[in-house]
């Protein structure tokens, strides 16, 4: 009897990729016999590689060495090798489709991913909006695991420790972290527009931030011409700020810097996801999508959602989509104050818990 292997796949960009990690964490936890192989883009090494004893990480470069259908042929022949027993296509796009059609004509016991596109499309419709909650990745996830026989309950915390990843392995410009300072991450920036806080309005953020707590440090996340410009801007008239991608050199550093943040301020983008799996609460901030459509970070709480109703959002599930009123309202008319006022509330919530936390030990020495 062939010992049970399965086949994930998930390119794509690199949120949706880390959403597919508490799922499968959960999946490796809940049944060891299993050995599971990750089929993804190079980036998301980092993510699965050490993630449970009896996860595997795959690399697949789809621009070039599997480009095309000659290129997912010779992927096809370098998997059907590895003798899996079973198929879980987590993408459904034509490439993950071509794969999966060549398992399913082999006999491979294959499951694919339902995206709810009409509740999808009636969440984004201009005229006939329905706004209904549609089921989180994480659960359309766990729902294709199931259809090939592993049920499971999505349980997991974060990629570290309790008490987060080691920050020896950072450069010494971002530790120690001291007892009076409030680590802050800043990821203002997205890949579409739509999804975009305006720069102008991020810098009264911090500016407010900064006055109201005189001894935090605000991480900047973020690279590309563009960033680095406002970065450096930023950091030129506020000390606190620190441009990360000046000093940490990858993801595996930027996520060990996160599990030490108190909070992160991101938009609808992959820091968010990213900060997600290290346990660290964010204030999200959503423009022209929304998170109805199922794309909020894994354990992030509605409450720290920025975002103002008006009759025309969302208007994307993915944000690329052009503004129908042509001035991006859905951003640039949330006031600062309102983002401030997230940050406030779970730092004094942190200042609480470990106000609770050192009175409990307290009374158990008094025992």
């Amino acid at each position: 009897m062939k010992k049970e292997h399965l086949l994930v796949i998930r390119f794509s960009a690199m949120g949706d990729v880390a959403m597919v990690v508490p799922v499968v964490y959960s999946l490796a936890k809940a049944y060891p016999h299993l050995r599971i192989t990750v089929l993804s883009r190079g980036y998301a090494r980092t993510f699965f590689e050490d993630l449970a004893p009896n996860v595997y990480f795959m690399e697949a470069d789809l621009k070039k060495e599997y480009r095309g259908v000659r290129g997912l042929n010779s992927l096809y022949r370098r998997l059907e090798a590895k003798k899996f027993t079973a198929v879980a296509d987590l993408h459904d796009v034509l490439r993950s489709q071509y794969l999966r059609l060549r398992f399913q004509l082999d006999r491979y016991k294959v499951a694919h991913i339902d995206k709810h596109r009409d509740g999808k499309k009636a969440l984004t419709s201009f005229n006939h909006k329905v706004m209904v909650q549609q089921p989180t990745s994480f659960q359309n996830y766990a729902d294709v695991f199931a259809a090939l026989g592993y049920p499971v309950t999505v349980d997991f915390t974060s990629l570290f420790p309790k008490e987060g990843g080691n920050l020896n392995f950072l450069p010494k410009i971002i530790g120690p972290k001291k007892s009076y300072e409030q680590w802050i991450g800043i990821a203002p920036f997205a890949a579409h527009n739509g999804k975009v806080y305006p720069t102008r309005l991020m810098k009264q953020v911090i500016d407010q931030t900064v006055e109201k707590y005189p001894h935090c440090r605000l991480f900047l996340f973020g690279k590309g011409d563009e960033e680095t410009a406002v970065f450096e801007e930023w950091c030129g008239s506020v000390p606190a700020c620190v441009n990360v991608s000046n000093h940490l050199e990858s993801m595996q550093q930027e996520l060990i810097l996160m599990s030490h943040l108190d909070l992160m301020v991101s938009m609808d983008s992959a820091n968010m996801h990213l900060a997600s799996l290290t346990a660290t609460p964010v204030v999200s901030v959503w423009g022209a999508t929304h998170p109805y459509a199922g794309f909020l970070g894994w354990n992030q709480s509605e409450t720290n959602v920025v975002q103002i109703d008006l009759p025309c959002r969302p208007c994307s599930i993915y944000g690329n989509k052009p503004c129908e009123r042509g001035d991006f309202a859905c951003m640039k008319n949330i006031p600062p104050e309102q983002i401030v006022s997230r940050i406030e509330h779970i730092i004094q919530l942190k200042k609480k818990a470990m106000a609770d936390s050192r009175q409990s030990s307290m009374q158990t020495e008094e025992k």
